[in-house]
């Protein structure tokens, strides 16, 4: 499996695209395809403060229920409320429309304690 070179990834297998301050965060395809069917999604909410590697959201799918841990610091700036009505978004688009939210980075010197796709590929072999 690959993964895109442009993220950076947790070992709870979140990924992050960084945009400037700005930074998305969704899960990768690998843990998508983990939970198989995902059902249910609970987003955090906007403003909520998150910090890293701290749980802000579940994932419920037909074979378990799973925390997601945010990949960085920061303020949700946005949510992709579409995965309240879509959850298997994250199933087959988990790195472009199956994003989970948007925040505004409280530090990102937090990105190097990331994995790099190289680094992620490993973690999941």
């Amino acid at each position: 499996m690959s993964y895109p070179d442009d993220l950076r990834y947790s070992k709870d297998h979140e990924w992050v695209r960084a945009d400037g301050s700005t930074a998305t965060i969704g899960i990768t395809s690998f843990a998508a395809d983990e939970l198989g069917d995902i059902v249910f999604v609970e987003l955090p909410e906007v403003g909520a403060a998150l910090k890293q590697f701290a749980a802000f959201g579940v994932v419920e799918s037909v074979k378990a229920v799973s925390d997601l841990f945010a990949p960085v610091s920061g303020t949700v700036n946005e949510v992709n409320a579409r995965l309240q009505t879509e959850p298997e978004l994250l199933n087959s688009d988990p790195f472009g429309e199956g994003w989970i939210a948007r925040v505004d980075v409280a530090d990102g010197d937090e990105l190097k304690e990331l994995l790099d796709a190289d680094g992620y590929a490993k973690l999941t072999t």
